[in-house]
């Protein structure tokens, strides 16, 4: 369902005057504002393809309808997102739930819709149909060489998949864990882990990365074989300088200063990629920014400061993917909202007045650095995010757009109410 071009050009000259107005205003306190507004024209967020329908919790699934059917839709619908913010030029495929069927046809859908092929993703927590052996004791730490070797074999394939589709990474997220006292032995577990990660780590392209993710909890409620940054950070260096360490903000216990693992990560140079979300209690996989957006702020205070120290450009310097559950709203409208918050956050950053943070740091002005900081976070950026969309085609205004043109009562006009979208 593609959206002409034009009526994405009526809506921003009917927008734009009351654009220019906040854009104006605010662009006279923003030092060099033409600068950060093309390094945000220039930033974008992969969409995951298993984000596209509506997601559920243990308790029950409320499909919205007009859901993807199939990996052609998905792409279909991630390109009708990058139309309306060309901040969403990439898709996210999650290995075996989207297994394309012929790759020449995928990737020039994929160029038809602007778009690339982010990092693969393998499966190992859940079992497939017709799967030889079971996953429900773990999978790359499992006390069976066989389920080990299935799973080796699984993450493989998902690198050959990547590699026809010109993707350049494989993320690794295990379930892997225990939730009783005594039931793994953690030393054989994680030596296990870093084993079967060996394996699959040989039979990367030289130009690829491997991506561990880490998670404190669940499903496994004792412990995770990967469960922390330090974990991660263990087997990235024991594996090699392919390897690296992938941060699910929803991934850590409650409070976590999530900031300063960035930052040392980026300092060691092992910090791969970011999977944005937003949580309350746990893993929750709510809205990007919905609930903590001075910790999404303070995140990219540290990604802007440690990237520029590397001298790592911001828009291909790390993998950039939401990663995100939508039970309750229209899924395009969460990633539509999820994207704006990261845009902001990142634009927020952007305008942190640097040179001054890093005088009163050095002269232990405690209050100085806290106001520097909360003025950038402070300060109404939509107005630069908007235009970086202007300047690239985009809609000022996506949400308000894709509601006005009735995009999901078209989706469900030509797929059904009743569609259900692989995945979670």
């Amino acid at each position: 369902m593609p959206i002409d071009a034009r009526l994405i050009e009526d809506h921003n000259e009917q927008q734009f005057n009351a654009h220019r107005r906040r854009f104006d205003f605010i662009a006279t306190d923003i030092v060099d504002a033409d600068a950060v507004v093309q390094k945000l024209a220039a930033f974008n967020i992969a969409i995951p393809s298993w984000a596209l329908g509506t997601g559920g919790t243990r308790f029950g699934r409320f499909s919205g309808g007009g859901e993807p059917r199939n990996l052609e839709e998905k792409i279909e619908d991630v390109g009708l997102l990058h139309a309306l913010n060309r901040s969403s030029g990439a898709i996210s495929l999650h290995i075996p739930w989207d297994i394309p069927q012929n790759y020449a046809d995928i990737k020039a859908l994929a160029s038809h819709y602007q778009l690339k092929f982010d990092a693969v993703n393998s499966n190992t927590f859940q079992d497939q149909l017709g799967q030889a052996l079971s996953y429900k004791f773990g999978s790359l730490h499992h006390v069976d060489a066989s389920v080990r070797k299935q799973a080796i074999e699984h993450n493989i394939e998902v690198i050959r998949h990547g590699v026809e589709l010109g993707s350049k990474a494989l993320t690794v997220w295990l379930a892997d864990g225990s939730s009783f006292p005594g039931q793994l032995n953690f030393r054989k577990a994680f030596q296990r882990t870093l084993e079967s990660l060996q394996a699959i780590y040989k039979e990367l392209p030289p130009d690829w990365k491997l991506l561990i993710e880490y998670k404190a909890f669940e499903p496994s409620f004792y412990s995770t074989t990967i469960g922390d940054w330090g974990q991660s950070f263990t087997l990235a260096n024991k594996l090699g300088p392919q390897a690296y360490t992938l941060v699910d903000l929803g991934h850590h216990l409650a409070n976590a200063n999530i900031e300063q693992i960035v930052a040392l990560l980026l300092m060691e140079g092992k910090l791969g990629g970011f999977h944005f979300n937003d949580s309350k209690y746990a893993d929750d996989d709510l809205t990007a920014g919905s609930i903590k957006p001075y910790q999404l702020f303070l995140i990219f205070n540290e990604l802007v400061e440690g990237m520029d120290a590397r001298g790592l450009e911001h828009a291909t310097g790390l993998g950039w993917m939401i990663d995100a559950s939508h039970n309750l709203k229209d899924p395009l409208e969460d990633l539509l909202q999820s994207v704006e918050a990261i845009m902001i956050a990142y634009a927020q950053a952007l305008t942190v007045d640097r040179p001054a943070l890093v005088q009163a740091q050095e002269q232990n002005d405690v209050v100085r650095s806290q106001e520097i900081l909360q003025q950038a976070f402070r300060t109404d950026v939509r107005p630069l995010v908007a235009q970086s969309r202007l300047i690239a085609g985009a809609a000022l205004d996506p949400i308000g757009l894709y509601r006005s043109l009735q995009i999901r009562k078209g989706l469900i006009d030509r797929r059904g109410d009743r569609t259900v979208a692989t995945g979670l």
